[in-house]
């Protein structure tokens, strides 16, 4: 839970649990406000259900595919950079992971179901994007033990 003056929604307080790294929620709410609302706006709305959570996985599970159509109705956009860099003068194409919901420099990810080897690339995709100054904020939604 974050701690200090109200951050968040009542709703996402009780709802969930966040951390910060590098003060995000001041950036977002500073400096993209209506990204912000979008994303407090589709975790406000969302349900779990236990037939979400039960469910045999394919490609996207039942969670995921909710989001998912929340974000798009929004106007969010999966997004890949193509990144090269130079070295020497030679081109390396540096390829990254996909971006689930990108829209004006904001990246949010869904990983319901992550493993560690998930999150470490979706944390490195957005530390080369953010060093790149192509994101100024990334959001990782992904489910927590309790």
């Amino acid at each position: 839970m974050l701690t200090g003056p109200q951050k968040v929604s009542d709703t996402l307080q009780t709802g969930y649990e966040i951390h910060e790294w590098r003060h995000p929620l001041a950036i977002l709410r500073g400096d993209f406000p209506n990204e912000w609302q979008d994303i407090e706006s589709v975790l406000s709305r969302f349900r779990l259900s236990r037939s979400s959570v039960v469910k045999r996985g394919g490609r996207k599970s039942p969670i995921s595919e909710a989001i998912n159509g929340m974000f798009s109705e929004l106007g969010w956009k999966e997004r890949k950079f193509d990144v090269s860099i130079q070295v020497d003068g030679q081109t390396h194409d540096t390829p990254t992971h996909n971006v689930d919901y990108f829209r004006n420099r904001v990246a949010v990810e869904m990983e319901w179901n992550n493993k560690g080897p998930f999150f470490d690339r979706d944390l490195n995709n957005f530390r080369l994007l953010h060093q790149l100054d192509v994101i100024s904020v990334g959001v990782i939604i992904t489910r927590s033990d309790s």
